[in-house]
């Protein structure tokens, strides 16, 4: 049955009020100085990472584990801090994984292993995050703490191209055992990715795609690979009839894929 069918007539006028809201207050928060330094790591492409609107949400709203603010302000010392998932995104994500009594996840890009700590933190004591990344060298910064945070045994590091791990989770027989997965890796390799885990989640899990508005870029494509690539992935998720999906203006544009 279609997802629209099901849905009542008040949450039909609901949904519409809230995106009147959202629009009211996007206009608003444009209208605010940007001088507020504000929440450290703050991140949203829509609204502008030190707009007020942002700050007030985030004092309102972040419900933060202490061991995901030491990750945070940790990766905050780094270069390439931009890369971290933004902090209220990563909520959104646990509360949903949770609704769905998430026990076995996927994360495609783990960075300084933020989000990994965040899924961890919310699968039962014999739950599993499998971790695909490249690279330990940034993985290294929150490995102590997610010993510190005492779920250190849940996450299983997979050091390797992701598309080969993927590959070997299939091919032993675990597609269709996963309740929810997080993309946020190489964009060129976005397509491959989101076939592969939605062979490995179950019907009714979650896909969480980050970064689908690219600053933008996915509106100015021109001699730019990633911002197409992007466009074209988000388009076909658009008419792929076996999810059901949207795209949030959350972090660098969110995309929740709800497997059929």
């Amino acid at each position: 049955m279609s997802l629209l069918g099901s849905i009542s007539k008040e949450s039909v006028i609901g949904t519409a009020v809230l995106g009147c809201a959202f629009a009211a207050g996007l206009w608003a928060g444009s209208r605010q100085s940007s001088s507020h330094t504000g929440f450290q790591g703050a991140k949203n492409t829509i609204l502008g990472s030190n707009n007020v609107l942002l700050q007030y949400l985030l004092e309102n709203s972040l419900r933060e584990h202490p061991a995901l603010k030491k990750i945070r302000l940790k990766t905050m010392e780094h270069p390439y801090h931009f890369m971290m998932v933004a902090c209220e995104q990563a909520q959104l994500m646990a509360n949903l994984a949770k609704l769905i009594k998430t026990k076995k996840a996927l994360e495609v890009g783990v960075y300084t292993g933020y989000n990994t700590l965040n899924m961890a933190l919310l699968l039962p004591d014999d739950g599993k995050v499998v971790a695909c990344d490249v690279s330990e060298e940034y993985a290294n910064i929150g490995k102590p703490i997610w010993k510190e945070a005492g779920v250190e045994h849940k996450i299983d590091l997979r050091i390797k191209e992701a598309v080969q791990t993927l590959d070997e989770l299939i091919a032993a027989g675990e597609a269709e055992t996963f309740d929810f997965a997080f993309i946020d890796a190489d964009k060129e390799s976005y397509d491959h990715y989101y076939e592969k885990c939605l062979k490995l989640i179950r019907k009714g899990g979650i896909i969480a795609i980050d970064n689908v508005l690219f600053g933008g870029r996915v509106l100015n494509r021109t001699n730019d690979i990633c911002g197409q690539v992007l466009h074209d992935l988000n388009q076909k998720i658009l008419r792929d009839h076996r999810v059901n999906m949207s795209m949030l203006a959350v972090g660098d544009g969110l995309t929740l894929v709800f497997k059929l």
